[in-house]
């Protein structure tokens, strides 16, 4: 009983076999087969070497939605030389939603040379050559994010050189923590004194002539220090060409959360817009000589994820791509076959061969036999 049981079951699951088996006598094999399915098998190859190398490879996928942190602080590293002296420059911030002006205590002022070494140049040419791609091709953003805390430092080296040349410039460097809103980063002549109706700067003792406010922007950025992010600021360069000049540079600040395979951090991106003028009261041109940086926080914060392709959709893509070209394949080398015995049979019902008739008196003659009713029985 049990064994009849087995045997009907077995009977059950061959009547469900989808994949028949053909025996090999039935099987015709041709020369023009052969050669399709070396076509499809290199096809497949190749599909598959470039499938699995976009299955190794990530993607960065944008996130947004509204930033609703509004009591934390926000940190500014800031890495900026300006040709002046250390005594005659003051940076500070200004804050606009409290109208006074936020400490800058964490700032360094150092006393260096303006004119870099060639190792130093060197550097910079590469940055400004990275950051005119940055501006072309978007997309390598997205190979910066995943290089974060892989590739090199991208602060200025040391001088190797060691230049006798008394130092004329000032190098201010530090990092500060505001408030998320609206402000105004700015350096100027004079240090800044407190003020209980806003914002001065102690710059009477400073002659005009050596006013100077050409400047380099070796680091700016927002939030947490990342080392291998370059921002758009980075390298900057510009020379005054009056004593009177200004610069200013207005920045748009999103809040930004990267999370890639090596790093999960919190930062902030920016965009910027610059525009210098030179201050010329009687020209109309109004202000205060020096380096003004007005940010803005955005109200939007985007979230940055790397991302990978499953393992079970880069099987079913790869089954795809096998099944579709066997497919494919051999629909085109049936229609080929079909085509081709067409094109055949029309050239051989085209062109029939005289077939010579014996006569009764011993001659042949070479005319095609007429069709009669009795040649048809």
């Amino acid at each position: 009983m049990r064994r009849l049981n087995r045997k009907k079951t077995l009977n059950l699951m061959k009547e469900l076999d989808a994949f028949p088996k053909v025996p090999d006598s039935y099987v015709e094999t041709s020369a023009s087969g052969g050669t399709v399915s070396l076509i499809a098998f290199t096809t497949i190859a190749f599909l598959t070497i470039m499938e699995f190398t976009v299955y190794r490879d990530t993607w960065m996928k944008y996130e947004y939605e509204v930033d609703k942190d509004f009591t934390s602080k926000l940190r500014i590293n800031i890495d900026i030389t300006v040709a002046m002296r250390c005594q005659y420059v003051g940076a500070d911030v200004l804050d606009l939603a409290e109208t006074m002006v936020a400490s800058a205590d964490g700032l360094i002022y150092e006393p260096v040379i303006f004119e870099l070494s060639p190792q130093q140049k060197e550097w910079q040419r590469m940055l400004q050559v990275i950051q005119s791609r940055l501006q072309e091709e978007h997309s390598l953003q997205d190979v910066i994010f995943k290089s974060a805390f892989k590739s090199a430092s991208t602060a200025l080296p040391p001088r190797e050189d060691n230049s006798l040349q008394s130092p004329d410039a000032c190098r201010i460097h530090g990092h500060l923590y505001v408030n998320k809103v609206a402000g105004n980063f700015h350096i100027t002549v004079g240090k800044a004194i407190p003020h209980p109706r806003g914002h001065a700067h102690l710059a009477a003792l400073v002659s005009h002539e050596s006013y100077n406010f050409s400047h380099r922007i070796d680091h700016l950025s927002f939030g947490e220090l990342i080392p291998g992010i370059i921002n758009p600021l980075d390298g900057t360069e510009k020379i005054a060409s009056d004593h009177n000049q200004m610069f200013q540079y207005f920045i748009t600040v999103v809040p930004t959360k990267l999370h890639t395979y090596k790093i999960s951090a919190e930062t902030h991106q920016f965009s910027v817009t610059e525009r210098e003028r030179v201050i010329n009261h009687a020209a109309g041109s109004h202000g205060v000589s020096g380096i003004f940086m007005k940010y803005d926080i955005s109200s939007l914060m985007v979230t940055v994820t790397e991302e990978h392709m499953p393992f079970w959709q880069f099987l079913v893509r790869l089954c795809g791509i096998i099944g579709g070209i066997f497919s494919t394949t051999g629909i085109l080398h049936g229609f080929g076959r079909f085509v081709a015995e067409i094109v055949f049979c029309r050239l051989r019902l085209g062109s029939p061969r005289a077939t010579s008739v014996p006569l009764p008196d011993g001659h042949t003659t070479n005319h095609l036999p007429l069709i009669t009713d009795n040649s048809t029985h």
